[in-house]
């Protein structure tokens, strides 16, 4: 006898603790489903390519936290003025590779290619 399994999900909007809206997925049973979470930094090497994040950034960050499967999605400048921290978090693999796709084909990526960025994905 086999048996097959299926996990279904559902999305689900709430606020967080800011009041900020999300959007999480919930798995039969009340379960988390795996989330992608990105962390990180980007540096820029000099004065012109910080101007190109600046003028880009609030753009890039107003699409990204529109996406589906974005739970939260954060751009801030460090103490270093040519520094960002990162932080992303997607409801799933998916969502998160749908991310990377719209990113590589945006305004955001051309300005934005070859800036460093040093990022740590969990």
């Amino acid at each position: 006898m086999s048996s097959s399994s299926s996990i279904e999900a559902e999305a689900i909007d709430h606020a967080d603790r800011s009041g900020e809206p999300v959007r999480e997925a919930v798995v039969a049973g009340d379960a988390r489903a795996r989330t992608v979470v990105l962390t990180g930094k980007l540096r820029c090497a000099d004065e012109e390519q910080a101007a190109r994040v600046r003028t880009h950034l609030p753009r890039h960050i107003e699409l990204s936290r529109a996406e589906p499967g974005c739970l939260s999605f954060e751009v801030t400048v460090t103490s270093d003025p040519l520094v960002w921290r990162v932080e992303e978090t997607f409801v799933d693999e998916a969502a998160f590779a749908a991310h990377q796709e719209r990113v590589a084909a945006s305004l955001w990526g051309r300005q934005t290619q070859g800036i460093e960025r040093s990022y740590e994905i969990r």
